[in-house]
């Protein structure tokens, strides 16, 4: 079965997202923020609370995270 991100999102360490996603909370979160905290959970050696690839993937292609900011002109 395959999380939805906020479902991983809520077990992400509280200082870890904010140092992520300081300032933007209220946009969806980036594929370059989701990096950040996923190099960290690596660094940190906690593996387990890492996504699997399905999960990632699933992320990216139902749009629950975006690759890139396009912003309306």
């Amino acid at each position: 079965m395959v999380r939805k991100f906020e479902e991983w999102w809520a077990t992400v360490p509280d200082d870890l997202k904010r140092k992520s996603r300081q300032g933007d909370e209220q946009n969806k979160p980036l594929l370059n923020q989701v990096n950040y905290v996923l190099l960290h959970l690596h660094l940190a050696g906690k593996h387990d609370a890492k996504p699997s690839h399905e999960e990632l993937k699933d992320w990216l292609h139902s749009g629950q995270v975006d690759v890139l900011r396009m912003t309306k002109k």
